[in-house]
């Protein structure tokens, strides 16, 4: 059963859901765009028996807060912000930090960042379709489809995008999930979540602000990448599983080229048939996955 809360961390408030026994392994999953702590609902029911989940919605999206301060979505302010609220919980039956931490796509970026930052925290990192940073600019340099597939970034960073993203009851938002709708796997009564969610006071902003605070992207001509920085800084000293649907139309299979280098001894397995959306597509395989990997 799904039981849902708040807390404050860090000077901000946190909604979050959970399952599970508080004295099992503490699990933390990450949600990406444009989805809520509501995408992971069947993997942590499925999960609550050997893990405890919680998945809280990040900064800026649907009953969490939005901070207006677009500093509050740079990299460095929502790891920090991430801490603190793993802080707030039990971290399991063995006494220390130890986490598992359990992410998609910008939920995978802020994985990535903490895993980087904290490595002592981690005790299993799963990332589920989203690309390390170092081999994101990589793509983005030399990939020309891989930046041309992220020039949808560019429509986000807009100015008054917002209002143009929730014209016709959120139609582009409701595009993103194309091809998980065309295998009759987002019901209309969870479609009306992520209504409820992007339409909160503000959501849009929260969601669109972490697009404009990374400081890598593609500038118009599907070139840019940022500044270029050292990848031996990069290195993530974690166990890590990366879950990747091949048929993801925003990350390119080119994205997982060369990850052994960035995270030593890390476990890739490849789902053929399945999109960027594998949470949704392969929800029990995710869930048998993440219990294997992660629960003792």
């Amino acid at each position: 059963m799904i039981r849902e809360g708040y807390t404050d961390a860090n000077g901000l408030k946190w909604h979050f859901a959970e399952t599970g026994d508080v004295h099992a392994p503490a699990t933390f999953f990450l949600h990406g765009f444009p989805e809520f702590s509501g995408m992971w609902k069947r993997v942590i029911t499925s999960l609550g028996d050997h893990l405890h989940c919680i998945a809280p919605d990040l900064t800026g999206y649907n009953l969490s807060e939005k901070p207006t301060d677009l500093a509050r979505y740079r990299t460095r302010r929502v790891v920090e912000d991430l801490a603190s609220f793993i802080e707030m919980f039990p971290q399991g039956s063995r006494g220390d930090k130890k986490i598992n931490l359990v992410a998609h796509d910008w939920g995978g970026a802020l994985a990535w960042a903490f895993a980087l930052r904290f490595p002592e925290w981690i005790n299993r990192l799963v990332i589920i379709n989203a690309v390390h940073p170092a081999a994101f600019q990589r793509e983005m340099a030399r990939n020309p489809d891989q930046a041309k597939a992220s020039q949808y970034i560019l429509d986000i960073r807009a100015e008054g995008s917002e209002a143009r993203f929730a014209e016709n009851d959120f139609a582009l938002l409701r595009r993103s999930f194309r091809q998980v709708e065309e295998k009759g796997l987002l019901p209309p009564d969870e479609l009306q979540e992520y209504r409820r969610a992007w339409g909160q006071p503000g959501a849009l902003t929260g969601m669109f602000n972490w697009y404009r605070a990374m400081k890598m992207g593609p500038d118009k001509s599907a070139g840019g990448a940022g500044a270029p920085y050292d990848p031996e800084s990069l290195i993530v000293r974690v166990k890590t599983l990366v879950l990747w649907g091949e048929k993801d139309e925003s990350l390119l299979p080119g994205c997982l080229d060369g990850l052994d280098a960035l995270v030593p001894g890390v476990e890739i397995r490849r789902f053929p048939q399945s999109s960027h959306w594998l949470v949704h597509e392969e929800p029990d395989a995710v869930a048998q996955a993440i219990r294997g990997f992660c629960a003792p």
